[in-house]
């Protein structure tokens, strides 16, 4: 019996499938829908004034599994080429997003904040924000 156990243990976990994320760029009620061409250009801050307001892009810390995410499938870009990114900017006086350091913090700013845009796990997304683009892993 116990060596039935030791085969089949392992099989169970081998044979669930992976649980996808999903996750959403979302902003107040206010902003207008955006392309993703236009959220990568507020990130890499590229957009700064849509309608005579001024943005103000959200990420999570560097390192967060999320923000991780939300570079590789929404920027296109791996933490390595955004930090040589970054470097190069920063010679040209331009500094990157602010970092927030939970999802909370980034719905309490985006809740307070006109023009604000971040990203949060879709279960964490409030009936008084707006939705601007969804992706999964």
């Amino acid at each position: 019996m116990k060596k039935t156990h030791q085969i089949l243990l392992p099989l169970l976990f081998i044979s669930l499938p992976a649980i996808a994320g999903e996750y959403a760029v979302v902003s107040n009620q206010n902003m207008k829908d955006l392309t993703l061409i236009e959220i990568k250009a507020i990130f890499l801050k590229k957009i700064t004034l849509i309608d005579d307001v001024k943005i103000v892009p959200i990420n999570l810390e560097a390192r967060d599994d999320l923000r991780l995410k939300f570079e590789e499938k929404v920027l296109n870009m791996s933490f390595s080429r955004l930090k040589t990114y970054w470097t190069k900017e920063h010679y040209l006086g331009h500094r990157p997003p602010i970092s927030m350091k939970s999802q909370e913090s980034i719905k309490a700013f985006i809740n307070n904040v006109d023009g604000s845009i971040g990203y949060v796990n879709i279960e964490n997304v409030e009936q008084n924000m707006k939705i601007i683009y969804k992706w999964s892993d």
